[in-house]
């Protein structure tokens, strides 16, 4: 069934409102709610269904602007359930605002089911799922008319804003739960749109990565820009000279190849484009794709994704015993995709020994109902809900240990995660550690001057700190490296104790490789603590800029050569990890039993305690 767009009423003091329009009568409806205060777009407004399209007209013709957008709804269509819709804007023609950095020519805003419209959080989940963008929000939080009325706009680039409640809402009250503001003489063209010349607007640098995700057939040399694949050593996918095409058409090859068994396995958005991205840029250095990945376009949560499955799809071509392959594929079920990941080991398999290995290895994960896209979703959502108000470093840790029960076999069994007992198991499995009576370790890891030192005096709760530097600082000097054993011994006894006498340790340390990270690791064990390695990702380039003026500067070959060992812990390898960006700040989680955004990892002084809905 086709359904017209409600018409989206101005709010008291829009300057944009004809006589024509709908104005509300006041923000009753908003009052007392949350709220998201989203960009209008100016394009058409266009609603897409599995079977099809139209823009606000249901009888809307054919239009040379609409050619893309149709092509669009042919790749996600099918990602779109029976009787659901999805709303947005087209703006693949310009209007009155030029736009030059899209992300993509369409933007969705709201999602229904039938009658219903899905609240913000599951609308933006739903639509990057299929691949859609949505608008820039503003602002967000309770309803307030003076900081609303205060947002300032551009109204040479900004057409207005839309406020909603973060709570879904029926057809029926649309008119009191959604308003705008709209800029005076929003339009601004002497001919209308439709009967002028098509002039496209512009795309930006993540517009490649959308196109990805929304079915795409991948373009490597804009992807390659995009990222900067073309900085990364090991990866000459735009390069010039010998061989350079050579190069180029092999690396081409390689990823459709992948994307093709992607496809095969249903995988879209982000799953799609961290696997497309994976086989890109398998060639360079890991620490260095998650750093240089997390600095552009791509974001923090899909750079670690896509470092996750360069660094993990070799091992699924090696031989692995059969008794332990479970908890294997639990741990790397945690940090990536298991069909994007055998989709990778797939491709790049050398030989029938290294092929053999991981068809044995896709047959073993389906068997254990590991192969779905969030495999360990279902229990995780039941296991929250389950221990609802526990603190956070309790209920994450109790996630933890279920999770390596499940790879035991001791949740579940050895068969398929599935059954109504399942997350009655979990709970009480994890019983011992839902008081919270155990001592935390926060491992940091990091090159030298990527930040990681000052995150973690910055921390709250912090009972103790053991920094490696002070140490060799109190022998005389942090730069000397000869007395190196008798630190780090001296540095892990002191761990030992503050662990021992509980509360929160901090352990300052390079930790660059998992060898580095053992001694400290091995002491949390014997004291059973919650470890949270803390990643931080700097890219190269800041990172030697910030070396250059650190008031204790480590050599530039010294600095290489961290660069050259980083090998940063996977998501699932403790008990959960923090991705910190080069602003200092948490932007992304793993291993994390709450559903709180990413911001609220450090809510409260006090707490470490993190948050992830998908890990």
């Amino acid at each position: 069934m086709r359904t017209s767009y409600p018409r989206t009423p101005h709010l008291p003091w829009s300057p944009g409102a004809s006589v024509d329009d709908v104005r509300s009568t006041g923000p009753a409806g908003l009052a007392g709610r949350e709220v998201v205060v989203t960009e209008k777009l100016d394009g058409e407004n266009t609603t897409l269904y599995a079977d099809g399209l139209h823009a606000r007209s249901l009888d809307s013709g054919h239009h040379p602007s609409r050619a893309w957008v149709k092509a669009l709804q042919g790749r996600i269509g099918p990602g779109i359930p029976a009787g659901w819709r999805v709303c947005g804007e087209n703006l693949h023609a310009r209007h009155s605002i030029p736009y030059e950095d899209l992300d993509s020519w369409f933007y969705g805003f709201s999602v229904w089911d039938g009658e219903n419209c899905l609240d913000w959080d599951r609308t933006v989940r739903f639509l990057r799922g299929l691949g859609v963008p949505v608008p820039r929000v503003l602002w967000r939080g309770r309803f307030d008319e003076r900081a609303l009325r205060g947002l300032r706009l551009d109204t040479g680039r900004q057409e207005g804003y839309v406020v909603r409640t973060t709570d879904g809402f029926t057809r029926a009250d649309f008119g009191s739960r959604v308003a705008k503001w709209v800029r005076a003489g929003h339009v601004r063209t002497d001919t209308h749109w439709m009967f002028a010349e098509v002039v496209p607007n512009g795309l930006g640098a993540a517009a490649p990565l959308w196109a990805v995700r929304s079915g795409a057939g991948p373009d490597v040399a804009a992807l390659s820009a995009a990222v900067g694949a073309d900085l990364l050593p090991g990866a000459p996918v735009t390069g010039e000279g010998p061989g350079a095409d050579a190069v180029a058409k092999e690396v081409s090859e390689e990823v459709s190849e992948v994307t093709a068994l992607i496809d095969g396995s249903g995988r879209t958005g982000d799953a799609r484009l961290a696997g497309v991205l994976a086989a890109l840029l398998r060639r360079a250095p890991r620490a260095r794709v998650m750093a240089r990945l997390a600095a552009g376009p791509a974001g923090m949560r899909l750079a670690r994704q896509v470092g996750d499955l360069v660094g993990l799809y070799p091992y699924l071509t090696r031989e692995f015993p059969d008794e332990e392959r479970r908890a294997g594929l639990v741990r790397m079920a945690a940090a990536a995709d298991l069909g994007v990941l055998h989709a990778l080991a797939g491709t790049f398999a050398e030989g029938a020994t290294e092929r053999e290995c991981v068809e044995w290895s896709a047959l073993c994960a389906e068997e254990a109902g590991l192969f779905g896209p969030d495999p360990l979703g279902p229990l995780r959502t039941g296991l929250r809900e389950a221990l609802a108000g526990l603190d956070a470093d309790a209920a994450d840790r109790c996630w933890a240990e279920v999770r390596r029960a499940v790879g035991r076999g001791r949740v579940g069994g050895r068969g398929p995660l599935a059954g109504d007992g399942l997350v009655e198991e979990a709970v009480a499995a994890s019983w011992q550690w839902r008081d919270g009576s155990f001592p935390r370790l926060v491992r940091l890891c990091g090159p030298s001057g990527s930040g990681k030192s000052t995150f973690g005096r910055d921390l709250p709760g912090v009972s103790t700190r053991v920094s490696l530097d002070d140490l060799r600082s109190a022998r005389g000097s942090r730069a000397d490296q000869r007395a190196n054993a008798e630190v780090v011994a001296e540095g892990l006894h002191r761990l030992d104790a503050a662990l021992r006498a509980g509360g929160t340790v901090v352990w300052d340390a390079t930790s660059l490789t998992g060898r580095q990270r053992e001694p400290a690791g091995a002491v949390a064990r014997r004291r059973d603590a919650l470890v949270t390695d803390v990643v931080v990702l700097v890219d190269e380039p800041e990172l030697r800029r910030r070396n250059a003026v650190r008031s204790h500067p480590v050599p530039e070959r010294v600095l290489t050569s961290q660069l050259h060992r980083f090998g940063p812990p996977y998501a699932g390898g403790t008990h959960r990890t923090w991705y910190v960006g080069p602003a200092g700040t948490v932007e992304d989680t793993a291993g994390s039993l709450g559903a709180a955004a990413v911001t609220d990892v450090l809510r409260a002084p006090g707490t470490l305690g993190g948050s992830d809905a998908h890990q």
